[in-house]
C-alpha cells in the first residue's frame, strides 16, 4: 500500500489508508477537474472505485455530506448513478464505483443528438427514490450572500442592483410551482459519463428535491448552450413543446448563474485549491447580467407565470 501512496500528499495518503479498496490497490491516480474536492481513481483486484476527499470548509458552500451520501445511494437505486461502496461519516470520505466510460464535455451537451439521452437519464433520476433534503436556489443564494458580505469577500460592484429582478423571478416561478423531484442540481457536462449504452450522472454534493425545470435550465446554462437548444432539451424531457416550460427553465438558469457567482466569491476567499474561482464566477455573472438586461426578460417572466405548466 505504501508504494501506491508514495506520490500522494501525506495528508491525503493518511486518509486514503482507511479506505477498504485502497488496502489492496495496485494503482491510485488523482483525477483532474475537481474544484471543491480531491478525487482519486483506485484500481485493485476487487474492481475500480473513485474516492472523494472533502474538507470541512465545504459546509460554507451549503454542502451536507450526509445528504450527499444518502442521495447518492438513492440515485444509484434509480439507475442513474454508480453504486456507493463506502462512506466514512464525519471524515469527508465517500467511495463510489468507477464508471468506465467517456466523460462529457460542453461540446457533447451542445450536440443536439445527445439532448434526448440527457433528458432520459434526468427523467430516470427524477422518477427514482426521494432525496432526503430540499435544494432551493433562492435560499442558497441568500445564504451565500450573507456569508460573502459578513466575511468581506469580493462581490461584483453591481451585484445587489439585480435583487429586484430576482424578486420578480421568484414571483413568476411561484405562480405555478412544479412538483419536487430528486435532482442533482449541478449537472455541468463533466458530471455526465457516457458508457455507450447509457449516460450516468455523478457528483451529488448539491443534490436535493427540486423542480425538474431547474435541472434542465442548469444543464443548459452550465454548458453555455445557445438559446435555440433550450427548446429541444425541454421538449425531450417533457415529451412535447411547451413555451411555459422553456421560460421556466430559462429563469431557473438565470438564478443558477446569479447564485453560483457567490459560490465563486466564497471559494475565492477561502479555498486552498489552485484555481481561478473569481474568473470562473465572473463569466457566469456577466451572462446573468446580460439576461437581466435583455429586452426579452419581461416576456420570459410573463411566459413562466401566465399559464399552468402541465404535469
Amino acid at each position: 500500500m505504501d508504494e501506491v501512496l508514495a506520490h500522494i500528499s501525506a495528508a491525503d495518503a493518511q486518509r486514503l489508508r482507511g479506505v477498504t479498496a485502497v488496502r489492496t490497490a495496485t494503482q491510485i491516480t488523482r483525477l483532474g477537474g475537481g474544484i471543491t474536492n480531491r478525487n482519486y481513481h483506485v484500481v485493485g483486484p476487487t474492481g475500480e472505485a473513485v474516492v472523494r476527499l472533502s474538507d470541512p470548509d465545504t459546509s460554507d458552500l451549503a454542502i451536507d455530506r450526509e445528504h450527499e451520501y444518502l442521495n447518492s445511494v438513492a440515485a444509484h437505486a434509480s439507475g442513474a448513478a454508480p453504486a456507493v461502496l463506502e462512506y466514512h461519516r464525519g471524515a469527508g470520505v465517500l467511495v463510489v464505483r468507477w464508471v468506465a466510460g467517456r466523460t462529457f464535455g460542453p461540446g457533447d451537451v451542445r450536440d443536439a443528438a445527445n439532448l434526448p439521452r440527457i433528458a432520459e437519464v434526468c427523467r430516470r433520476l427524477h422518477s427514482g427514490p426521494a432525496f432526503t433534503n430540499r435544494f432551493d436556489m433562492f435560499a442558497v443564494q441568500e445564504r451565500y450572500l450573507t456569508l460573502v458580505t459578513t466575511r468581506g469577500y469580493r462581490l461584483p460592484d453591481d451585484y445587489l442592483d439585480h435583487l429586484p429582478k430576482v424578486a420578480q423571478i421568484r414571483a413568476a416561478l411561484a405562480a405555478h410551482p412544479e412538483p419536487l423531484v430528486p435532482c442533482n442540481n449541478d449537472l455541468l457536462a463533466e458530471n455526465i459519463i457516457d458508457t455507450g449504452d447509457q449516460l450516468w450522472l455523478i457528483d451529488y454534493e448539491y443534490s436535493g428535491a427540486n423542480e425538474a425545470s431547474f435541472e434542465i435550465g442548469n444543464i443548459w446554462s452550465e454548458s453555455t448552450l445557445p438559446l435555440d437548444l433550450l427548446e429541444p432539451l425541454v421538449t425531450s424531457y417533457w415529451g412535447r413543446p411547451d413555451p411555459a416550460k422553456v421560460a421556466r427553465a430559462r429563469l431557473w438558469a438565470l438564478m443558477s448563474k446569479y447564485g453560483w457567482t457567490l459560490w465563486a466569491s466564497i471559494q475565492d476567499g477561502q479555498s486552498t485549491i489552485d484555481f481561478d474561482y473569481w474568473s470562473w464566477g465572473m463569466e457566469k455573472y456577466e451572462r446573468a447580467v446580460a439576461e437581466f438586461a435583455s429586452p426579452q426578460f419581461p416576456a420570459v417572466l410573463d411566459n413562466a407565470a401566465a399559464a399552468e405548466n402541465f404535469r
